[in-house]
Order: structure tokens, then sequence, then C-alpha cells
């Protein structure tokens, strides 16, 4: 990649506007109004990008956006099938349907308990009665005390009955509303795994890319598609790594697309990035536009220059008269003469001079 630091003149926002080469055989510096900038290169990206990832194993088999497609916020975009879920899902919510009739109004479970109940409590009214009766005649001598203590001990056995009844229709209604219970927290489960199994969008914005088929096996993690906002972009350049001292936040970003021929966009430094990339030695900064922007293409390439300092009036050379890095050959008194300069920054065509000239200095081109 390209990355080099240069001057460009400050003509209505231009990236680069220099001056012509001069074609005569002499020359002598003038002042202009320049400004340093640092030459970066990139790319535009929407802003809110990220990535669906698949939250299970499971087999594509529905697909209800596209590339290029605007998706709504919590938009259902992917439908995965598991044969092992579904089957797990289904048997839970049979269970849960189960467990709803049994604690139900209409129990069939409580109802025949009721009944059992009801009966042991008919029973106990008789036999209660029969006992209230024998007493009388055992006290009155009219009866047996063998007699007696049967029906006291039928009497007995009823009170018993009805309590055990009574005890056990308690215990199993208990026991259907843990059950109940039990089988909507086991569907809820499924349930929410069943939504591992499909995708949804996070955020509203643009289906970029869409990394998976119909048909097709994912595995848990695996990215799915690419989304990202439809209507904010970004710049991302990469800055070399001699040139990021010189990087602020806030700086003037010139851009030019290559889709948009001699178009100029304008930006400002919003975010730098310490990390350096080792691959290519570069840093990355962000640019935020102002103004006008692109379309949200996603990876354009682009061209930047970064304005680090501005210069209203300095004093420049041609650059084809630098003779090595420090010296010129001028004109003094007829006579052709090597003289020692300190240049400051430097464009493809111009040199700006700290020490060693005036605009009274002669240039002249060596052989």
């Amino acid at each position: 990649m390209k990355k080099s630091t240069f001057i460009i003149l400050a003509l209505s926002g231009i990236i680069l506007a220099s001056c012509k080469k001069s074609q005569n055989a002499s020359t002598s510096p003038q002042f202009k109004s320049l400004t340093e900038a640092v030459y970066a290169s990139g790319n535009i990206y929407p802003k809110n990008e990220y990535k669906l990832t698949a939250n299970a194993d499971g087999v594509l088999v529905k697909q209800m956006a596209f590339e290029g497609d605007i998706v709504s916020k919590n938009q259902l975009i992917f439908q995965l099938e598991s044969i092992s879920q579904d089957a797990r899902l289904e048997a839970s919510s049979n269970i849960l349907r189960q467990s709803e009739a049994n604690f139900s109004d209409n129990s069939p479970i409580l109802d025949e308990l009721e009944s059992q109940l009801k009966n042991a409590r008919n029973k106990l009214s008789n036999d209660s009665i029969n006992y209230s009766r024998y007493k009388e005649l055992y006290d009155k001598n009219a009866t047996t005390r063998i007699e007696f203590e049967r029906t006291e001990l039928a009497y007995q056995t009823s009170k018993n009955d009805v309590s055990a009844r009574r005890k056990a229709w308690l215990r199993t209604k208990n026991q259907l509303y843990v059950d109940l219970q039990n089988s909507k927290s086991n569907f809820k489960v499924n349930a929410r795994e069943g939504d591992n199994f499909r995708i949804r969008s996070f955020e509203v914005g643009k289906l970029y890319e869409i990394y998976k088929k119909q048909g097709e096996l994912i595995r848990k993690g695996d990215a799915v598609a690419l989304v990202g906002d439809a209507n904010e972009v970004f710049a991302l350049l990469a800055i070399d790594e001699s040139d990021f001292v010189k990087m602020q936040i806030g700086q003037d970003v010139l851009i030019k697309i290559d889709v948009y021929k001699d178009k100029v966009f304008k930006a400002k430094v919003a975010k730098l990035y310490p990390k350096l990339n080792k691959v290519d030695q570069t840093f990355r900064v962000d640019a935020e536009f102002i103004a006008e922007k692109p379309k949200a293409y996603y990876g354009m390439t682009i061209e930047a220059n970064i304005v680090v300092s501005q210069n209203p009036r300095v004093l420049t050379i041609p650059k084809n008269y630098l003779v090595g890095s420090d010296s010129v050959w001028i004109e003094e008194n007829g006579e052709k003469k090597k003289t020692k300069i300190t240049k400051g920054v430097e464009n493809l065509d111009l040199v700006e001079i700290k020490s060693g000239l005036t605009e009274k200095s002669v240039l002249i081109i060596g052989n």
C-alpha cells in the first residue's frame, strides 16, 4: 500500500492541487499557501455492523430475507431445523397438555378420588347412624355387646377411610399441581432452546452478505449473515506508523472514492486505534463524514488526505531543483554554486525551504 506524507495546496478543499513543475532552466523560490497532509487508504463500512450467528447445530431450512434487504429489529431471518429438538419440544408440549388436563376442573384423576371420597362419606353417614342406634340399644340391654362392637368398629373404620381418602385427594391434587409447574418449566426450556434455531436481527439495518445456503448444515457459533446500518457509514483508514504520531481527533479528512470519480467528500478524524497492525505496519484511524455521505456500499475502496498542519505562507521551490536531500544549484554573480538548504515538508512537486535561500535566489538545474 502506498504511504507517504505530502503537502496539498489549500485551494477549495481539493485533496491535492500541486503546482506544475517549472519547465524553465532557472527559477526563484516563491511564497505559497500550503497544507501538510498525511496520505491514507482504506474502505467504507456501515456503522453498527454485526454478524448473525447460530446458537445451535441445525440445518438451514428457511430464509426470510436476502442481500440488500432492510431488516427490522428482532426480525426472523433464518430458520434452522433439528429433529431431536423438535421431538423434545413436541414431547414436552404433550406432557404439558396432559398435566393441564389432570389439574383442571374436569380432571379424571381428581374426579375419581372425589367420587371415592363421596362414597366413603356416605358409608360413614350410614355407619354413624347404625352406631348411634346400636349404642342406644346396648345402653338399654336390647342388643348384644358383640353386635354393638361390630357397628362401632364399622363406624371407626369409615371415619378412618374418609380421612385417608381426603388426604389422598389433597396429596394427589398437590402432586398434580407440582407436575403441572414442572411441565410448564420443561416446555419453556424446550421452547427457549427452540428459539436457538431461529436467527433474528438485533437492530434495524441492511443485510449485506449471507454466508450460508438453504439445506446447509450449520454448527453452533457459525456466522450466517452480515448486517449493518443502511444510512450511516464511516471511513476506516490505514495510516503508516511513521505518520500516526501526527494524528489527532477532529482533524479534517478529504476523501476520494473511485466510484464517485472527481467528487471529494469531507470528514473528520473520529477515533484513533493505538494497536499496530504488524502485517502492513499501519495503525487504524476512523473518520466520520460531515455533510454529504457516500451511499452505504460495503467495503468501497478510498484514498484520503488527513490535514495535519496548515501553512498560510511558506517559501517553496520545485522539487526537481533539489540535489540530494539538502542542496540546490544557484547562480550567483554569474557563477554556478551549490548551496545547502534546510527543507521542511514536501510533496511530489514542491519543497518547503526553511533556510538557505531567499525569494531573490536564482535556482538552476544542475548537470
